[in-house]
C-alpha cells in the first residue's frame, strides 16, 4: 500500500532502525517499503517510484553514496535524506555534493525525520498555481519544477530548486544563512548553516557563468537584481 502520503524507500541495514522509522512514517500516512541492502535498494526505487528516500550511508556492498550518485545519473531527482553513524562536517558536505537534500545523525528522533519527509515531499509538489519566474538567462517554473539557464535544462534536487526559487521570489533582497534554513529547510537549528553554503555552491556550479547568486559577506546571500 502506498499510503495517502505517497510511498517512502527505505534503504537501511540495521533493522531495528528501520522498524522504528518504517513505524513513525506509517503512523504519519506514508507507505513504506524497506530495503537492507543498496543493490536492492536501488532496485526497489526504480521500481517503486516513490515520493522520498530515506538512505544510510555505510550499507553493506552498494553505499548510500554510490545508490544516489547512480540515482542522480539516471536523472532521478526524488527527494533523498540521508542517515549516518558519522557526525563530521565533510562527511555532511559530501552527501549534500552528491544530491541529498537533507543529512541526519544517528541517533536522531524519528519524529524530526517524519518532519523533514513531509517537508520535502511538501515542496516537492506542484503549487496550485503556475508561477514562471525569470532573472537574466534563469528561468524557473515553479508548477512544473524546471530551471533553464539561457533555454537549456539545469536538474535541480529538491531542495536546491526550492532554494533557488525562494531567492528569485525575492530578487535582490540579501537573507542570513539562518533565514534561508528556517525559510527553504524549516528550520530552526542553525549548527547547520554551513549546509546552505554547500547547496549555494552547488547551484553556483550547475548554473554557471554569469554567477546569479551574490555573495554579501558576513550577511548572506542574494539573487542579483540585475541582469545576469
Amino acid at each position: 500500500m502506498t499510503g495517502e502520503r505517497g510511498m517512502v524507500v527505505i534503504v537501511e541495514d540495521e533493522r531495528t532502525i528501520a522498524e522504528l522509522e518504517r513505524l513513525y512514517l506509517t503512523q504519519a500516512g506514508f507507505g513504506v517499503h524497506v530495503a537492507t541492502n543498496g543493490a536492492a535498494g536501488l532496485a526497489d526505487i526504480r521500481r517503486l517510484a516513490p515520493v522520498a528516500v530515506i538512505v544510510d550511508v555505510g550499507l553493506p556492498g552498494l553505499d548510500g553514496t554510490e545508490l544516489v550518485r547512480r540515482l542522480r545519473a539516471e536523472g532521478d531527482w526524488v527527494p533523498v535524506v540521508f542517515v549516518t553513524a558519522h557526525d563530521s562536517e565533510i562527511d555532511r558536505v559530501v552527501g549534500l555534493e552528491l544530491g541529498a537534500d537533507d543529512y541526519l545523525t544517528k541517533p536522531f528522533s524519528p519524529r524530526e525525520l517524519v518532519a523533514r519527509v513531509k517537508g520535502l515531499v511538501r515542496r516537492a509538489a506542484a503549487p496550485a498555481a503556475p508561477t514562471v519566474r525569470r532573472a537574466g538567462r534563469l528561468e524557473l517554473d515553479e508548477r512544473a519544477r524546471r530551471a533553464a539557464v539561457g533555454g537549456a535544462a539545469v536538474d535541480l534536487t529538491a531542495t536546491e530548486f526550492d532554494l533557488l526559487a525562494y531567492l528569485l521570489a525575492h530578487p535582490g533582497q540579501v537573507f542570513s544563512r539562518e533565514q534561508l534554513l528556517s525559510a527553504v529547510w524549516g528550520v530552526a537549528d542553525y549548527s547547520g548553516s554551513r549546509t546552505v553554503d554547500v547547496h549555494i555552491a552547488q547551484l553556483r556550479a550547475k548554473l554557471g557563468e554569469p554567477d546569479p547568486i551574490r555573495t554579501v559577506r558576513g550577511v548572506g546571500y542574494a539573487l542579483q537584481d540585475g541582469p545576469a
